[in-house]
């Protein structure tokens, strides 16, 4: 999918491929270098390698359950977004989503056109009926992100998170019904 960005360029979403684990792997570092919403420590983002990215792209190429799709600008990969099943049937009709764009690129609309393509895929997919995910609850932004999209908050973690600074925050819980 091509898109046209408020700056000018053009934007391209589309499943990865095991070629882009470099990018990826840059594209993830380079976010947690930048904002602590996200899980993972610098120190533990630096551990990863290229080979762990390319069987982390694989585990989503061959699987009809989950999914992952990159956002690209300039021939780099700018953000993703990914929607990850369980694996256990009784968990079938639900599935976690995460998404991530680099903070040069926010504010120019990727984030919602990432969450358009993945409820879309969504909607389509046969068992799945929640989409859900957890959010730290100082992630305002992120939380009126989904709240458009019609995500629902259904519980809290307090101190369920603990960033670098030493401040707790809540993790909170957001689900959004694919089906009725």
């Amino acid at each position: 999918m091509r898109h046209f960005l408020p700056n000018g360029e053009e934007l391209t979403i589309r499943w990865p491929e095991i070629g882009d684990a470099p990018g990826l792997l840059a594209n993830f570092q380079r976010m947690i270098g930048e904002t602590d919403f996200l899980l993972f420590t610098r120190q533990e983002a630096g551990e990863l390698d290229v080979k762990s990215e390319e069987e982390f792209i694989k585990s989503y190429l061959n699987s009809d359950d989950q999914l992952m799709l990159l956002a690209v600008a300039r021939d780099t990969i700018v953000g993703s977004v990914t929607v990850n099943h369980s694996g256990y049937h009784k968990k079938g009709h639900i599935a976690e989503m995460g998404i991530a764009v680099e903070r040069a690129w926010g504010n120019m609309g990727i984030g919602r056109r990432l969450m358009t393509a993945m409820i879309r895929w969504a909607e389509a997919h046969k068992k799945l009926q929640i989409i859900y995910l957890n959010v730290f609850s100082t992630n305002e932004k992120a939380m009126q992100l989904y709240r458009n999209f019609g995500f629902l908050e259904c519980g809290r973690m307090p101190a369920g998170i603990a960033p670098r600074d030493g401040e707790y925050a809540d993790l909170v819980m957001m689900y959004r019904r694919v089906k009725p």
